[in-house]
């Protein structure tokens, strides 16, 4: 196992500016949306972010899922540069903001920078400690294969050990991820993809069939895993036999095991891995209400909190005990935030 160092991990994402904010339920049910859901904004959901702002209290946060794993990997890892993050940004005031907060966290951002659109934003909308997502990708969706061909930007790829792609950029660049995800199996480098959000299955299916050959690791969550299970005809909605038929799928790279991992909120996360019959679960200590803020970003952290631990060569047990943690740490603040020294231990 080599040592830490830069640029070993390289993550393709929509990078957006999150516009939180605490909100009644009300303004759920004016924008059709659900707690604990992400979608992408369509013409009847633009004025949100103005309102947000207007109304009431909105906050600003470094967002994007794949930049906020990313940055929270960062973070634990304390070494900046390990990651490299490319998506593409406007050249506005919030693409500053953006590259400021994750530029300060640690996170070596390549971005594209479109000409014709703003910096993609996110409205997060807080009902008690659940979150809906809005998201309005704008420059986001200018991401093109070529930013990735340039001589410096086709040097990180060559360079990193581990790459982390969104199902939420199939909507802006399958070609991108895809590429990527074939360029990793071909050299025996590691693969991981998260499925995002249930729409993702529902309405990209035929992409993430071309794609799991390639998918050394997937991380997803209860809700995600049952809509992909219907799109996919598996004929249940038990988590533990959905995460054995996606770890069963065919993997174009024999030589590694595919490890699918089924993130329940508070209940047990669940490790399947292909070749084996074994299910194991890793128990979630729940958080008292009065600890919890909201939940915006939680998905992102445990992620974050994995990659940490793989690129430090730790077990997959330790890399999911430190995702659990990170969660914990995240539902406990406003949004993907976070602030002093990490205090995770692998023994713990």
């Amino acid at each position: 196992m080599e040592s830490l160092r830069e640029g070993m991990l390289v993550g393709l994402g929509n990078p957006l500016l999150d516009i939180s904010a605490v909100v009644e339920k009300d303004l759920l049910n004016k924008y059709d949306m659900q707690p604990n859901n992400a979608i992408l904004a369509e013409e009847k959901h633009m004025p949100i972010y103005k309102e947000l702002i207007e109304k009431y209290q909105a906050e600003y946060i470094a967002g994007g899922s794949v930049q906020n794993s990313l940055r929270v990997a960062q973070w634990i890892l304390q070494r900046p540069g390990t990651a490299v993050f490319f998506g593409c940004v406007g050249q506005d005031e919030y693409a500053r903001i953006l590259e400021e907060r994750a530029t300060s966290n640690g996170v070596n951002v390549q971005y594209q920078r479109s000409t014709t659109s703003p910096t993609g934003t996110c409205a997060v909308l807080v009902t008690g400690t659940q979150r809906s997502l809005c998201a309005n990708l704008a420059a986001a969706n200018d991401f093109t294969p070529e930013h990735l061909q340039s001589p410096a930007n086709q040097a990180y790829l060559k360079g990193a050990q581990y790459f982390y792609v969104s199902g939420f950029f199939f909507t802006v660049s399958f070609e991108s991820a895809l590429s990527v995800a074939k360029e990793a199996a071909a050299t025996g480098r590691m693969f991981m993809m998260n499925l995002s959000a249930p729409f993702v299955p529902q309405f990209y299916k035929s992409n993430l069939e071309e794609i799991f050959p390639y998918v050394d690791v997937l991380f997803g969550n209860e809700t995600e895993a049952i809509a992909l299970a219907k799109e996919f005809n598996y004929g249940t909605e038990d988590l533990r036999e959905i995460g054995r038929r996606i770890a069963a799928l065919p993997k174009e790279n024999g030589k590694r095991k595919r490890i699918v991992i089924i993130t329940q909120g508070c209940d047990p996360v669940l490790l399947i891995e292909s070749g084996t019959e074994q299910i194991r679960e890793f128990s979630v200590q729940k958080l008292a209400p009065e600890e919890m803020v909201d939940t915006n970003g939680a998905g992102d952290a445990f992620v974050g909190g994995f990659l940490a631990q793989l690129l430090q060569g730790r077990t997959v047990d330790v890399c999911i005990k430190c995702g659990i943690w990170s969660a914990r740490e995240i539902i406990q603040r406003s949004g993907c935030t976070f602030e002093g020294k990490p205090s995770f231990k692998a023994d713990n």
